[in-house]
């Protein structure tokens, strides 16, 4: 089907539904480990860190079948949106039990809503995908997945200034993206998106200031700070919400304070402004 914005068209994607099972495998979550340079030390029968389940259930894609940013062209599972940027806008978790390396598992994803918007610079629309992974006969956790597209960018035109991140936290760390770690995990993640990779075309086609750090990686670096500050506590709960986009041209922080049950969390670029918020939730002490 060609590509369109025609609301009633995109929403008969709506309850499409599609499954990948897989190994939990030592490997890549060892790969994972030494990409966040630290030395490997999960093993058969350990948990999966939270988010960590991004580097399983990977979709292969044939080269002819991929659109222009590396992503697979749209009109399969995921709608025909007529907007050529696809990003990541943010995410929902709901865990109940742990993912366990070494098990199989399967993953269920079903389009869940689909919404066409007028934006400040011009038309979007958001998709969310709901995935659920169960093993052993048992539902694990449950993921929501906003994925936003919108228009290329106009030329010469502004960017908006994202606002400020808060000062108060109690735990802050510094993050120095290169271009060997985006592609690490693209290579891990089997993400083609080529401004995680292709400076050029970032550049040149996005509108972007350098290489795009995956919101994916940067959710999950949050939700591992969130997991250190609470050592002994279940994480039963985990939302992000992407502000502003952070390049490899810059170190930036992550940051978190605890409230509560909960870790609120903070991506923040080199100007101090927020380029993802979070909030992890745990079991009572």
């Amino acid at each position: 089907m060609p590509p369109t914005l025609d609301r009633a068209t995109l929403t008969k994607w709506i309850g499409r539904k599609q499954s990948h099972k897989d190994t939990i495998r030592l490997a890549p979550a060892h790969l994972m480990e030494m990409t966040l340079d630290r030395d490997p030390r999960l093993s058969l029968g350990s948990a999966l860190p939270p988010l960590w389940h991004w580097l399983y259930f990977l979709h292969s894609t044939r080269i002819r079948d991929l659109g222009r940013d590396g992503h697979p062209a749209r009109g399969g599972f995921l709608p025909p949106v007529a907007l050529p940027r696809r990003m990541w806008a943010g995410g929902r978790f709901g865990f109940a039990r742990e993912l366990i390396i070494g098990v199989d598992a399967e993953k269920t994803s079903a389009i869940a809503n689909i919404v066409v918007k007028d934006g400040r610079t011009g038309p979007l629309c958001f998709v969310t995908v709901r995935h659920e992974v169960s093993a052993m006969g048992a539902l694990l956790f449950w993921e929501e997945h906003d994925i936003v597209y919108r228009s290329d960018p106009v030329p010469g035109a502004p960017k908006p200034l994202p606002p400020m991140a808060p000062t108060d936290w109690t735990a802050t760390e510094t993050v120095t993206p290169s271009e060997v770690m985006l592609f690490r995990y693209s290579a891990l993640t089997f993400n083609g998106h080529r401004i995680h990779y292709d400076r050029d075309y970032a550049r040149d086609v996005e509108g972007h200031d350098g290489l795009v750090v995956h919101g994916p990686l940067i959710a999950t670096l949050l939700a591992d700070l969130a997991h250190r500050q609470n050592p002994v506590r279940k994480m039963t709960g985990f939302e992000f919400r992407a502000i502003s986009p952070l390049y490899d041209t810059h170190p930036f922080s992550i940051a978190a304070h605890n409230d509560g049950t909960a870790t609120i969390l903070a991506a923040i670029n080199a100007e101090g402004r927020l380029a993802m918020q979070a909030k992890a939730e745990f079991n009572p002490r």
